[in-house]
């Protein structure tokens, strides 16, 4: 039995395990640090573990926002509410949910990108929030390692000695957009404080949240280094999760602290070993009330920024969800 989706390249084929990674759509715009790609057949798991699909579905420090799009396109929510601090990143999701994608995807696919027309275009203070969407875009896809941070720099060798051409597929980037068009009706954006937002969904039992905060707990560095906003209250995030009727999952690095802040309210934690692009293999910290769902065994691969073309109809490619779990 498979269900085929807006987005024309892709469908979905029930089996009952998730397939590998690499077969994950890309649905992102961004090349994002800290992306969660290789977390979507857990996401999938997890959400198909519930007993009833939710009306809402939560993401407060949304980001790149692959799990929040999985989301929307797989229908596994009714709304999925994405929420985003950082005003480059809003930008982005307010201009493509907000009515103005194809501005975006033309100025994209129109922009002849150089070293030289790269520093033109940072150099301009952006007119509207159309403008900064395009310079977020191009800054994500030109800057080392996606980074949007004060400081990052720009590509210089890159990719096979492509140096700053080396992420920046304007087809692709084009193309996803316009998917994320297609289901705009199934998402909500909110430019705002993921703290704010939990706590206002905190009475309701029909949402679920997808929790996945800069990793700056137990003196981790690397938050503050990619993220604009990267300092936040752990202990505090704990204490809402604690008071949150519907059920969340939470996605930490594998530190001390996280595992003692998880005991002390009550959770239980998961570590799951992943690869990263660079193939350097780690473990994710997952949390939650009930983990039981959580297969063990198995690396999950977070892939690198895709390059194809468009695929062919006649080659849909196919991944696999769990089949939902009947009440008892």
């Amino acid at each position: 039995m498979s269900q085929t989706f807006l987005a024309p390249e892709f469908e979905i084929e029930e089996r009952e395990k998730p397939v590998n990674v690499s077969s994950v759509p890309q649905r992102s715009p961004f090349r994002y640090p800290g992306g969660k790609t290789w977390l979507v057949p857990l996401f999938r798991r997890w959400m198909m573990s519930l007993s009833s699909q939710p009306a809402t579905f939560v993401e407060p420090f949304a980001g790149g926002g692959i799990i929040s799009l999985t989301a929307a396109f797989e229908q596994l929510a009714d709304l999925v509410v994405m929420v985003e601090l950082d005003d480059q990143i809003a930008a982005v999701w307010q201009t493509i949910l907000a009515g103005e994608a194809q501005w975006l995807v033309k100025r994209i696919l129109n922009f002849d990108l150089s070293p030289e027309s790269a520093k033109a275009e940072f150099a301009k203070s952006p007119k509207s929030q159309c403008e900064r969407a395009f310079q977020t875009i191009l800054k994500n896809r030109t800057a080392h390692g996606g980074i949007l941070a004060e400081g990052a720099g720009v590509l210089k060798n890159g990719e096979n000695g492509k140096g700053i051409l080396s992420r920046w597929y304007p087809q692709t980037i084009g193309r996803r957009i316009t998917n994320i068009e297609l289901v705009a009706k199934r998402i909500e954006f909110i430019h705002g404080d993921g703290f704010e937002i939990l706590t206002k969904f905190r009475r309701d039992a029909s949402a679920v949240f997808f929790i996945d905060p800069p990793y700056t707990a137990g003196g981790k560095s690397a938050g503050s280094r990619l993220y604009t906003h990267s300092v936040i209250d752990h202990e505090k995030l704990f204490s809402i999760c604690k008071n949150l009727k519907g059920d969340f999952l939470m996605s930490y690095d594998n530190a001390e602290e996280v595992r003692v802040l998880a005991e002390r309210y009550g959770f239980e934690t998961k570590a799951v070993s992943m690869k990263n692009t660079h193939h350097a293999e780690m473990d994710e910290l997952l949390i939650g009330r009930n983990l039981s769902w959580v297969e063990d065994g198995g690396i999950f691969r977070e892939d690198a920024a895709s390059t194809s073309k468009s695929v062919p109809k006649s080659k849909l490619v196919r991944y696999s969800i769990p089949k939902r779990k009947k009440p008892k």
